[in-house]
C-alpha cells in the first residue's frame, strides 16, 4: 500500500536535514551565540568591512568568550 512509504521517507527526511541544522549550530557555536552575518545588499558588505577596519583583529565578529585566548 502507499503508506509503506512512509517510514522511508521520514528516514530519509531526517537525514537530509541534519548536515543544515548542524552547520547551523557549529556557526552559533563558534561565533558566540550569533548568527552568521551574511551581506546581501552592498550597503551592508560596507558594514561588515567597517566593522572588520575597527575591531583592529581583521575578523568582522571577536566573541566574548574567545578573544582572551587569541
Amino acid at each position: 500500500m502507499w503508506y509503506e512509504i512512509l517510514p522511508g521517507m521520514a528516514i530519509m527526511g531526517v537525514c537530509l536535514s541534519i548536515p543544515g541544522l548542524a552547520t547551523i549550530f557549529m556557526h552559533r557555536l563558534c561565533n558566540g551565540g550569533k548568527e552568521k552575518r551574511i551581506a546581501r545588499y552592498p550597503y551592508e558588505w560596507t558594514l561588515m568591512e567597517r566593522d572588520r577596519r575597527l575591531s583592529g583583529v581583521n575578523k568582522h565578529f571577536v566573541s566574548k568568550g574567545l578573544e582572551n585566548i587569541n
